[in-house]
């Protein structure tokens, strides 16, 4: 079940392992740089989180050997930080989630490293703004799928794809809870939206085909068709208007 946050004590705990988490998240894109090794941000967050007396929420779960999830150009998710340099013209999607007393924060964010092409800085925009209206959707009272349905409008709206493989998520005393969160589907669909629900809102969009394959180190996921990926995320609290982002800095 997901959680649903109701004193204020468990509202202050989120808000500021989202917090927390957006700190160190910033402090990764803004290192990024032709040039820099990817094992540099594993090694800064593990820093960084110790300094704040934080968890790393990726570190060891099932088996994964990272504190953060470094995806580059077609890979979509789940990246291992590894001796790979960045270099110009790169899309580098960083994923990262905290625990902080109990409680799981998640946020993701893509970023143009240099000259990237047009259409590289093209998906970047419409797979934020995808996120965007997804955030929008979410409030009390409506079903899942609204969110979804959203997200997927706006990417395919500009003629990109969204990845189905792999959804956001309920979020709040463990990483994955129930319910998932699809980036596509129907509005009409899935349970209904209830205030304080906690829920990891996060679009991966493709330029070419939504369909996906693991690599070989079974955690790196890229296009199957070798094409573009874009990835942001948010944890959000459903409220009964507009819905409170809490991995905001």
């Amino acid at each position: 079940m997901p959680i649903v946050l109701k004193s204020r004590d468990e509202i202050a705990i989120m808000r500021e392992a989202g917090r927390i988490n957006a700190e160190v998240l910033q402090m990764l894109v803004d290192c990024l740089r032709p040039g820099l090794v990817e094992k540099e941000l594993d090694e800064i967050v593990r820093k960084e989180f110790k300094k704040r007396s934080v968890i790393p929420a990726f570190l060891g779960y099932q088996g994964y050997p990272a504190t953060v999830c470094v995806s580059i150009n077609e890979e979509i998710v789940h990246g291992i930080p590894g001796d790979r340099e960045i270099v110009d013209g790169d899309i580098v999607s960083i994923d990262l989630g905290c625990v902080h007393k109990g409680f799981v924060a998640d946020s993701a964010v893509t970023v143009a490293v240099g000259n990237v092409s047009p259409e590289g800085r093209r998906l970047i925009e419409v797979t934020r703004e995808s996120l965007n209206r997804g955030i929008e959707a979410a409030r009390a009272g409506v079903r899942l799928g609204y969110i979804g349905a959203a997200i997927q409008a706006c990417a395919e709206s500009e003629g990109f794809s969204v990845v189905r493989e792999y959804v956001g998520h309920g979020v709040g005393r463990q990483m994955h809870e129930d319910p998932q969160v699809p980036n596509y589907g129907n509005p009409d669909s899935g349970p209904v939206l209830k205030e304080g629900m906690v829920i990891a809102i996060e679009p991966m969009v493709n330029v070419g085909d939504w369909r996906t394959e693991r690599d070989s180190d079974n955690w790196t996921v890229r296009t199957l068709d070798g094409s573009l990926s874009a990835h942001f995320e948010h944890t959000i609290a459903i409220r009964d208007g507009e819905a409170e982002v809490l991995t905001l800095p």
